[in-house]
């Protein structure tokens, strides 16, 4: 009788547990709302850019500098120069067509020096544009070949010995550079005696000429202002 009791108690009593258990669950959390999408900012537009020429302008050629020829040097200034210029050492020579053309220009035969010395150029028939040159009373002689000079005049060279042989218009010399001594100066061929003369009465004008100069102008004076 009891067990009937308790079980019609227990029967009763189960629906009212089930009801709440069921309040004491915690509601379910809504739902979450989606966010509406944002449309992303367009792309910026690229740059235009120019399109650049591989090609770079044409340069204009520049034109080829003037060389403005030497001014002609004095004799004394000359002879000055070439006996301080070295003589090349290369033993090893071929002429160019400028050098014979020098070479035809040399006074050839004696000449007569100061302090009675006589010197004596004679051509080399073997080698064209080469001769020999011998102070009178040694037995040193000279091979000596043409070359370009700085001032102009006549210039032979030996590169074995070192020496030189100066002809200007009116006189000559022979030098040895190694031993820094001149041989023979004031050497002179009857053609160049004919110069010399002919200089002393007719003397080569000067390297500057004042009247080429400009002069210094006075300053003018400044005319007066009127005052208003």
């Amino acid at each position: 009788m009891h067990k009937l009791i308790l079980a019609t108690a227990i029967a009763l009593a189960a629906p009212t547990l089930a009801l709440a258990q069921a309040d004491s669950k915690p509601a379910a959390k809504p739902a979450a709302v989606a966010k509406p999408a944002t449309a992303k900012p367009a792309a910026k537009p690229a740059a235009k850019t120019e399109a650049k020429s591989d090609s770079k302008p044409a340069t204009t050629a520049k034109a080829a500098p003037h060389h403005k020829p030497a001014p002609k040097l004095a004799r004394t200034a000359a002879k000055a120069v070439e006996a301080v210029t070295p003589v090349d050492d290369d033993t090893s020579v071929v002429l160019s067509a400028d050098e014979l053309a020098i070479a035809e220009r040399v006074e050839v035969g004696a000449s007569k020096c100061e302090l009675g010395a006589n010197v004596v150029v004679t051509a080399d028939e073997k080698r064209p544009g080469f001769f020999n040159v011998q102070l009178q009373g040694q037995k040193v002689r000279y091979h000596m070949h043409p070359v370009e000079s700085r001032t102009g005049a006549i210039r032979l060279e030996d590169p074995r010995a070192g020496a030189l042989w100066l002809q200007l218009g009116n006189k000559s010399m022979l030098m040895n550079q190694k031993i820094g001594e001149r041989l023979a100066d004031d050497c002179q061929t009857p053609k160049q005696v004919a110069v010399a003369e002919d200089l002393k009465s007719h003397p080569a004008p000067a390297l500057f000429d004042a009247s080429d100069i400009p002069q210094p102008q006075a300053p003018q004076p400044k005319a007066a202002v009127k005052k208003k």
